[in-house]
């Protein structure tokens, strides 16, 4: 079983608003309930730049903006097959800031019926998109193993690093350190396409896309904006809210949001309002019932609407984007804003 955790407070943060601990992002129906047992922390003190993070979280000072350039992919198919998977468990560090990152890839042969990755299996031939995925606070990669291993089965490969300070069983945990892992997951992006790299013949550099939950969709937007990476084509982040209330910025890439209508650590409100600040092709999946973490019925409507949106966003696969509303209405759970 998948150990499960819940986040931890970080009370008062910043006055308005605080970024509490999460489990996973996204939990597949009959996934037992999360365990009530979480790391011991010491109390955080929020420096003057993290500041603006977490008082986000309960509403964002982004402007609305008119979508005035749209993303437009090349135009070409996704994978119609499912594929096995394969995974790599990398030893990679941005100074003294340990990121061990695991990445799972589409394997070569057949996909089993229930897939479970194969530690150093062959993979498919071919190169395809990347997606740089980002945990939530007290959270790890493996939390988000269902969600990743569709991504992965759907024909990408997907790499997700542990944060030093801020993932589950961090010696010094440090939510704060929120404002340093966009710079992480740039140097990753470096890493895993040095020439001669493993991951780098797997991967087509020119189709790259952030993923992220909670501290870890903040991550994602700081991508996008105060710390933009021009590699990124497309980004999906769940529960999240902005990155130091800065606006988006560099050349235009698709955006797709997922957030529960209950959240009440990052609220719902400060979710919709970045995502009302996107100035490129931009959607928003809002689950009905949902809270800070996608459970149940409201997993298979994510995970769906996610899959179909990154095969249209890295592929250019324009029979996916039709399909990303019927995705998105699955369990009737949520409601979709769709300005792709």
């Amino acid at each position: 079983m998948r150990r499960r955790t819940l986040l931890l407070g970080l009370a008062g943060a910043a006055g308005a608003g605080s970024l509490a601990a999460c489990t996973s992002g996204t939990t597949p129906p009959g996934t037992p309930a999360p365990s009530t047992s979480a790391p011991a922390a010491s109390p955080a003190t929020p420096s003057a730049s993290a500041a603006p993070i977490l008082g986000s979280t309960a509403a964002s000072s982004l402007t609305p903006r008119p979508v005035t350039a749209p993303y437009v992919p090349a135009p070409g198919s996704a994978p119609a097959q499912a594929f096995p998977l394969g995974r790599w468990i990398l030893s990679i560090s941005r100074g003294d800031r340990a990121l061990p990152t695991q990445v799972l890839y589409p394997a070569a042969g057949t996909a089993p019926a229930t897939p479970a990755p194969a530690d150093g299996a062959p993979p498919a031939p071919g190169r395809f998109p990347l997606v740089l995925f980002s945990h939530g606070l007290t959270s790890h990669p493996e939390g988000y193993a269902a969600l990743l291993a569709r991504w992965a089965q759907a024909g990408f490969v997907v790499a997700a690093p542990k944060y030093p300070h801020t993932s589950y069983g961090a010696e010094k945990l440090d939510p704060t350190d929120i404002v340093n892992q966009p710079a992480d997951a740039s140097f990753l992006l470096d890493t895993l396409l040095t020439p001669g790299h493993a991951v780098t013949a797997l991967v087509d550099p020119s189709r790259i896309a952030a993923a992220g939950h909670s501290a870890g969709g903040i991550t994602t937007v700081g991508l996008l904006s105060a710390r933009r990476d021009e590699r990124l084509k497309a980004a999906v982040v769940f529960a999240a809210t902005d990155f130091q209330g800065m606006p988006f910025t560099g050349p235009s890439a698709a955006m797709l949001f997922v957030h529960g209508r209950r959240d009440t650590t990052v609220t719902h409100r400060a979710g919709h309002t970045v995502f009302e600040a996107v100035p490129w092709s931009r959607a928003m999946l809002s689950i009905t019932e949902g809270g800070h973490v996608t459970q149940g019925a409201d997993f298979e409507a994510s995970t769906s609407a996610s899959t179909e949106f990154l095969r249209w966003a890295l592929y250019g696969d324009a029979a996916a984007k039709a399909r990303i509303p019927e995705a998105a209405a699955k369990g009737r759970v949520a409601t979709f804003e769709n300005q792709l």
